[in-house]
């Protein structure tokens, strides 16, 4: 005799949340805990939101973000180490009704790349960069970044970084907001709830200063690397509060009047 079941159906539940459908639906390379696949989520929402997926062009050099084509479903255009930025321009210059933005990490941005970076925002070229900043190299091993702390380790400062050998961590993001090219400046993070709203308010803004001709944007997302930083996830998140945000507090460094 078959079981009587007792059960009753599930009620229809509200969605709050589902993957925006710029978001490819293939598996993500990123370690576990990474904010990339965070900070990719909110742009292709962003992207989604704004209906401009036909108009937005990306451009991805070498590092963790190497593989962002993969994932965001807009057009890409993959860039030699530290180039974004001038690729970017090219593409902008060429294609000026476009949505353009560079999406880079502290190694390629604020090390190889930094003579693009200071010359495409001193030139106010109309594009967004997105900066990942997990204050050391992610992909190539974990050797020390411009932006990695004082004190901190790295495959090629094991005993930690000091000034007399390596100078001062680099703030690139406010170094950037000093040229009259730079329209608006914010730096974020996605390791809570709040703050990956607040970065999606900030990547709209930009966005929209983009399409009002307005100059460059620049986003700075501090984040974590649990890999290279030998954390959990949950102790790299804590790590990122108590001595990555004194040096790159999270706010607006600059933005229109």
């Amino acid at each position: 005799m078959e079981p009587t079941s007792t059960a009753h159906p599930a009620p229809d539940m509200e969605v709050v949340y589902k993957r925006p459908d710029t978001l490819l639906d293939t598996r993500m390379h990123y370690c576990p805990g990474c904010g990339h696949g965070v900070v990719h989520r909110v742009l292709m929402e962003v992207v989604q939101e704004l209906d401009i997926q036909q108009e937005t062009i990306g451009v991805a050099p070498v590092g963790c973000s190497v593989f962002a084509y993969n994932y965001l479903d807009i057009d890409m255009q993959e860039a030699a180490h530290g180039r974004a930025s001038a690729v970017a321009t090219a593409i902008k210059r060429i294609h000026p009704s476009k949505y353009v933005f560079s999406y880079q990490g502290d190694g390629d941005l604020a090390a190889i790349g930094t003579a693009e970076t200071i010359h495409t925002c001193n030139r106010g070229e109309n594009i967004l960069f997105l900066f990942i900043n997990n204050g050391i190299y992610g992909m190539t091993g974990g050797q020390m970044a411009p932006t990695t702390l004082l004190g901190m380790k790295s495959t090629t400062s094991p005993t930690g970084r000091t000034v007399e050998t390596s100078g001062y961590p680099l703030k690139i993001a406010d170094l950037v907001a000093m040229l009259p090219g730079v329209v608006y400046v914010s730096r974020h993070s996605v390791h809570t709830p709040n703050a990956v709203r607040q970065l999606k308010k900030a990547m709209i803004r930009s966005f929209q200063y983009q399409k009002e001709g307005r100059g460059t944007c620049f986003l700075e997302v501090v984040s974590n690397c649990p890999s290279n930083w030998k954390m959990t996830p949950v102790e790299s998140n804590a790590w990122l509060e108590e001595h990555m945000f004194p040096l790159y507090p999270p706010g607006e460094i600059k933005a229109p009047k």
